[in-house]
């Protein structure tokens, strides 16, 4: 068995043995982050049978998987970076996903370039818990704005997503995200990576976004 995929079903297996332990029996999707990895460190896994992929550059995911989901209709393309305004007539035929919508002016053109293409795209809020400068997100006090502004451009808003500052304790941005998405009723909640995705499960994020814990360190 190759190791990415020995590594996929050890992640799966602990988060499967610590939500049994909180009795949570929604278990998360696994995304597993491509992002730098070349398509043949990705073939085992998608022979494994795994389907949920993460990409954070548009051109990138382009050069590696148009071909590869022509042939597998099966595998669902998560957009998990910033979308920049210029590459989501791109975006919006190639992912499945978008995980980093933080803006109207964003939402305004997904919706756009969707219609274009005859597509329905699923989306993601970006939430700045941390109000940081340097990070992408709307802020709380934001979202209910810019959801409102997502379901009248006819937007299928699944869910919230959120990084939490790096070097903090993930535990109650993750918390307060758990509740947020409740308020808003959302079925979907993509957080957690590969150091924290145990915390994340536990407060019932239903996407995790897992790369080096899967693939390796990137170089």
């Amino acid at each position: 068995m190759h190791s990415t995929v020995q590594n996929l079903i050890n992640i799966d297996n602990d988060i499967k043995s610590s939500l049994k332990k909180l009795q949570i029996e929604k278990i998360p999707k696994i995304i597993a982050v491509s992002k730098t990895f070349n398509i043949d460190k990705i073939f085992p896994l998608i022979d494994y049978g795994h389907i949920h992929y993460g990409e954070n550059k548009v051109q990138e995911a382009m050069d590696k998987w148009t071909a590869v989901k022509e042939k597998n209709q099966n595998i669902k393309l998560h957009m998990i970076g910033k979308l920049q305004t210029n590459k989501v007539k791109f975006a919006v035929k190639l992912f499945d996903y978008i995980h980093s919508v933080d803006s109207e002016k964003l939402a305004k053109k997904i919706s756009e370039e969707q219609k274009k293409v005859g597509r329905n795209i699923k989306i993601f809020i970006q939430v700045n818990l941390g109000n940081e400068i340097q990070k992408s997100g709307t802020h709380e006090d934001q979202i209910k704005d810019l959801v409102s502004y997502c379901s009248h451009m006819n937007l299928n808003v699944i869910g919230l997503m959120c990084i939490p500052p790096l070097n903090n304790d993930p535990l109650p941005f993750f918390e307060q995200m758990r509740e947020l998405n409740k308020y808003f009723n959302f079925e979907e909640l993509s957080m957690g990576m590969s150091s924290d995705y145990i915390i994340a499960a536990s407060n019932l994020a239903t996407y995790v976004r897992i790369g080096s814990s899967i693939f390796g360190q990137r170089s």
